[in-house]
């Protein structure tokens, strides 16, 4: 039985190597378009459910695929990730004195079994000037981001008035409860 993360996102492989799992990585493009039919929280569990079934012919039937997609919500719309300097500063003006969601939603598959659910954490930004949010973008380049930002980096430490949920979660990935779930699956580690 192995790990496999089905995510090239550097933060989500952070998260999992902080939990002290052996995983690999195996990804495959996917269409992250959101059904419209579903609400917020099961449209971006079925994007990452979509992810983790695209790799399944490269794994075995014992293997665990750990899948996830993030998005950030302010008032009911989802804000993606920024193309340009100009969309980062926009978002981040939007985002400072405001609270909005991180969702994150998961996909756990072990052959036939499935284990899908989201996640989503309340962020609140203390007011930004605009001098802080342009040295933000400047310096950290969160292009890749959701939100135009990562709340581990400089932003996150000076800028966060209050979170309330899983920290985690706001990186990417609600790491314990997904080692929770895989346990579901029959997972143990060397530490269990």
């Amino acid at each position: 039985m192995a790990l496999i993360l089905a995510s090239s996102s550097p933060r989500r492989k952070q998260l999992l190597e902080m939990a002290d799992l052996s995983f690999r990585i195996i990804t495959k493009e996917t269409d992250e378009t959101f059904d419209p039919a579903l609400e917020l929280n099961a449209a971006v569990a079925d994007v990452a459910k979509r992810k983790g079934y695209a790799i399944t012919d490269q794994v075995t039937a014992e293997d665990i695929i750990i899948a996830a997609d993030t998005i950030v919500v302010l008032e009911d719309r989802v804000i993606g990730k920024p193309e340009t300097r100009e969309a980062a500063i926009d978002i981040l003006t939007r985002l400072q004195g405001a609270t909005h969601y991180v969702i994150t939603g998961v996909a756990l598959l072990k052959g036939k079994e499935e284990v899908v659910f989201s996640e989503r954490t309340e962020v609140l930004f203390h007011p930004l000037t605009p001098q802080q949010i342009t040295y933000y973008v400047d310096k950290y380049q969160p292009f890749d981001k959701a939100g135009a930002y990562a709340i581990q980096e400089w932003i996150g430490v000076t800028g966060i008035k209050r979170i309330q949920g899983d920290f985690y979660n706001v990186m990417g990935l609600p790491v314990s409860r997904v080692l929770q779930e895989i346990r579901t699956l029959g997972y143990r580690s060397d530490k269990d």
